[in-house]
């Protein structure tokens, strides 16, 4: 289930925050979510996959984390993060 090349460009392309960045922060949350995304329609077709589910709890652990760090360290970053993706807190 994971995303394909030319769906990570286009998602890369619509968060870096300069030419060339690939791992930033906010790059990084807005692919988690895209794969976060796409298992949760899997789970919704595949309701007894467990260990599929255990990944999804993994990935929205991860990306909690790095919400986290991004709002500490640039509100401002964390709230256009928050609408760009339609995340809720």
């Amino acid at each position: 289930m994971a995303l394909d090349k030319d769906k990570k460009q286009e998602i890369t392309k619509g968060f870096q925050m300069r030419e060339g960045d690939t791992g930033s922060s906010s790059v990084q949350i807005a692919i988690m979510t895209e794969r976060i995304n796409e298992v949760s329609t899997h789970l919704k077709k595949h309701k007894k996959d467990h260990h599929s589910r255990r990944g999804l709890l993994r990935l929205v652990g991860r990306r909690r984390r790095l919400l986290d760090y991004v709002s500490k360290k640039d509100p401002e970053q964390y709230q256009n993060l928050l609408k760009k993706l339609n995340l809720r807190r």
